[in-house]
């Protein structure tokens, strides 16, 4: 593989004494107000709406308000609707304040999220002290930045979660599982062994499996660099024989029941905790397994897909952003600054109210009460995960398997490179388009391969294609001479 390695910076985290705000709202467009001597801010977030929200949101609005004069209303959509939505939220200038960044680089090239350099120097400081630098950089568009990453893993290792359980009585090795082909052996056993079993492997209509490309512009555009070929090239990647192989084993898949029948429609992110899967893709960071296994209430373990890799997802995949229609950029970057730095509103938004959602032990971890099950939050997407309270039930070298989860990690050969979209903003949204209207279906497995895949790859040479394609090898040519 044609990678360098990198190691990661990550720096001391100095813990300060803030918090945040909130109460919870499942309507949309409401602009941010002030209410007395606050400032209420809307803070749109990724995840399931939680039934403790309201409740934990009342005590993180008390201490933000005393802290920085701000209150939260936040809005949290559900996973398979968050793009969908934030998309129709954005381009019709609905105002809010802030947003867990989707597409981060396209909706800042569209003007969706404020350019917040200087912000960050004058309301971030503290909290621009404790990020990685390289979290930074690589969120770093033309030398602009647009939003503010989370501090934790740099690369990003996508895992097969399995029922370990299940495994154990179908009598399945899943150790050296990696690859599709080694998947399909083991479905064989395990659907036989299970034949009720709704999901051999877990897949909806937002599945993507592990390509060998990096995707330049997202999972809704063909775009890609491969990661094991020519990587001086820029493809359609569904003009390669790699992910047609990979798109005839998802349908054999499909014909075989491991894919349920429905997955091509169905957003459901089927929770773990429901036993109705064997196994399924995830993204693995450290202590992963011993949170899905908490969460779950049964044992989950995991296989490497591949080594840690870090690209340009990977820095950016979880971000905040302030948006072009905040009317309190300012108070915005200061509650930013206060979650990424302060232990207490950190842990508050992420783990819940102390002795409520979980006790702590005399050695510092936390256990969860059964009020827990109540407030379950995507705690890789609230920032930095180094102020976060560790679990019983979490590795004890947490940190330390950061650390070295990091070095191992490898950069992409496109790290750094965003396409410039605006001489071809037209074309894009019309190829992302008609990607997306036949992506779920050609994923799950739910279609003939070699049709759908033709009919696919002429609506997009329609489309122009060609004309992208061109414009973006031009970019990538000039952005690696300038970077040599």
């Amino acid at each position: 593989m044609k990678f360098k390695k990198i190691s990661s910076l990550f720096l001391a985290v100095t813990v300060m004494s803030s918090v945040l705000t909130g109460c919870s709202s499942a309507n949309g467009g409401s602009d941010s107000k002030q209410s007395g001597d606050s400032t209420e801010l809307v803070w749109y977030m990724i995840g399931t709406p939680q039934p403790d929200q309201a409740k934990v949101m009342e005590k993180v609005n008390e201490y933000t308000k005393e802290k920085i004069g701000v209150t939260i209303d936040l809005r949290m959509i559900d996973w398979g609707d968050y793009g969908p939505k934030m998309q129709v939220i954005t381009s019709g200038g609905e105002p809010f304040d802030i947003c867990f960044a989707n597409d981060y680089a396209l909706n800042a090239q569209k003007g969706s999220y404020l350019e917040i350099s200087d912000l960050l120097d004058s309301k971030g400081k503290e909290m621009k002290e404790v990020i990685d630098p390289l979290f930074l950089e690589g969120a770093s568009i033309n030398g602009k930045l647009y939003g503010v990453p989370a501090n934790k893993e740099v690369g990003q290792q996508m895992v097969w979660a399995y029922n370990a359980e299940m495994a154990e009585k179908a009598g399945v090795d899943m150790s050296n599982v990696k690859s599709l082909e080694d998947l399909e052996k083991v479905l064989d056993v395990v659907k036989k062994k299970n034949p009720d079993l709704k999901m051999p492997m877990a897949a909806g209509a937002n599945f993507v499996p592990v390509l060998d490309f990096d995707l330049l512009l997202g999972e809704n555009l063909p775009f890609g660099i491969s990661l094991n070929g020519d990587t001086d090239k820029v493809v359609n990647i569904y003009e390669t024989e790699e992910v047609k192989k990979t798109l005839k084993t998802l349908r054999r898949f499909y014909e075989k029941g491991f894919i349920h029948s429905q997955a091509a429609t169905d957003t459901d992110p089927h929770e773990m905790k429901v036993q109705n899967w064997f196994v399924r893709k995830d993204q693995y960071a450290p202590g992963a397994a011993e949170m899905w296994s908490s969460n779950a209430e049964y044992d989950i373990k995991y296989s490497p897909i591949h080594e840690p890799l870090t690209i340009n997802n990977s820095v950016t995949g979880s971000v905040m952003a302030i948006s072009a229609t905040s009317k309190n950029p300012e108070k915005s970057m200061e509650f930013l600054n206060l979650l990424n730095t302060d232990e207490y509103l950190r842990n508050l938004v992420d783990r819940g109210i102390e002795d409520v959602h979980y006790t702590t032990n005399e050695n510092g971890t936390i256990t969860k009460t059964d009020a827990a099950k109540g407030y379950q939050m995507p705690s890789w997407a609230l920032g930095n995960v180094f102020l976060t309270k560790s679990y019983d039930t979490d590795p004890e070298n947490r940190i330390e398997q950061y650390e070295e989860f990091n070095e191992k990690a490898v950069a992409s050969p496109t790290l750094g490179f965003y396409v410039d979209t605006t001489n071809i903003s037209t074309e894009v949204a019309t190829l992302s388009n008609i990607v997306q209207e036949f992506k779920a279906p050609l994923y799950t497995g739910s279609v003939d391969v070699d049709k759908y895949l033709g009919q696919l790859n002429d609506k997009l040479k329609s489309a122009g294609l060609d004309k992208v394609l061109k414009e973006i090898q031009t970019q990538y040519d000039a952005w690696k001479a300038s970077n040599k």
